[in-house]
């Protein structure tokens, strides 16, 4: 499931969509802030360009809700049904959460985003 050639494989390690083997972020650490959506401009690799048109990764805010949704569920789920915290600390889980995961959470967002729309292709990942 997790396999080279999958798209989640692409998503979970923000690896080039075309040949997975290089890395789409010039700084692998998320949490550094002012690198953190910094990304090459093309795949050194198999020379796939990431930014197919201008204002290209605008989309992936429709999709950061989306998985900022998912993050914030977790949360609820995890402090008001496995820890029994009451509503306020169920708030303030999910705020710190989301908090604590956006870069994470922007990082995926580009990846499923760019994913949509670039598929993998085995013959340049043998380049």
């Amino acid at each position: 499931m997790f396999k080279k050639g999958t798209k989640i494989y692409s998503i979970l390690t923000g690896t080039c969509p075309k040949c997975h083997e290089e890395s789409m972020f010039k700084n692998k650490n998320p949490y550094m802030l002012s690198e953190a959506l910094s990304m090459h401009e093309n795949c050194s690799h198999c020379g796939t360009k990431y930014k197919i048109e201008p204002s290209f990764f605008y989309g992936s805010m429709y999709v950061s809700y989306a998985v900022g949704i998912a993050f914030a569920a977790a949360a609820f789920v995890i402090s008001f049904f496995v820890f029994g915290a009451n509503i306020n600390i169920v708030f303030i889980s999910i705020i710190s959460t989301l908090i604590v995961f956006m870069p994470i959470i922007l990082r995926i967002s580009r990846n499923i985003w760019i994913n949509f729309f670039m598929h993998y292709d085995k013959n340049l990942a043998k380049k």
